[in-house]
């Protein structure tokens, strides 16, 4: 007699619920958008354009986003909390403040061969879409500030007021958009940044650029007094 085999079912993916259908289209419409945007420019972006590249019907677009504008006020916020999310995900918990703030950089130049498109919908939502940029330079300025708060409580970082701390952090942000600019953009495509833009970003940060000693030489010093 012959042994009953278990039948064999061919192994298929879960079906998907409702909401996780409407969560995947979602994301492949701010993909799309980023798509569109970052080859056109906002202006340029529309639900035509932005449906064709997602593979979805216009009315599919409409099921999700009451206009073309509320997908565009979107659009930046969500790549700000992904672009955040890969760049916490590749810092070392273990490491110093100054190892962690220099990982944290090169995870933003790597972030951009990720999504090359970040700095052109960054640059131009200031005008197309100012709610959305305004929105995401406040949550990583929020963000950012802690980070040094945290830095300062720890005795790792000089003692800045507040005040003084959210200019580091407006200089920070601005370093980091100016150096992608000069460095990862070219013509051929997004590049990871040379070794030596990030070496100068690591000086900086935990050496400062001028040495004390030079600084005290170069003021002026009061003439020797003459005795009579």
């Amino acid at each position: 007699m012959h042994e009953v085999q278990a039948p064999v079912f061919s192994e298929r993916a879960r079906r998907m619920t409702r909401s996780e259908r409407n969560e995947q289209t979602r994301r492949r419409l701010f993909a799309a958008a980023a798509q569109v945007v970052g080859e056109h420019g906002y202006a340029e972006a529309s639900v035509s354009r932005i449906t064709v590249q997602a593979g979805v019907a216009q009315g599919t677009f409409y099921n999700h986003f009451a206009s073309r504008q509320e997908l565009l006020d979107r659009l930046l916020p969500t790549l700000g909390e992904e672009m955040l999310a890969f760049i916490e995900s590749r810092v070392p918990r273990a490491a110093s403040d100054a190892d962690q703030e220099i990982a944290r950089c090169k995870a933003f130049f790597a972030y951009l061969q990720v999504c090359p498109q970040y700095l052109r919908i960054l640059n131009e939502a200031e005008f197309f879409a100012p709610a959305a940029y305004h929105e995401l330079m406040a949550m990583i300025g929020r963000g950012y500030l802690r980070v040094l708060q945290r830095a300062r409580r720890r005795g790792s970082l000089i003692a800045y007021t507040d005040a003084e701390l959210e200019v580091v952090v407006q200089t920070l942000i601005g370093a980091r958009a100016y150096l992608s600019r000069r460095y990862s953009y070219t013509e051929g495509g997004v590049e990871m940044v040379p070794e030596h833009v990030l070496t100068a970003y690591a000086k900086l940060v935990t050496e400062g650029l001028f040495r004390e000693e030079e600084r005290d030489a170069a003021i002026p010093q009061a003439p020797p007094e003459v005795s009579v």
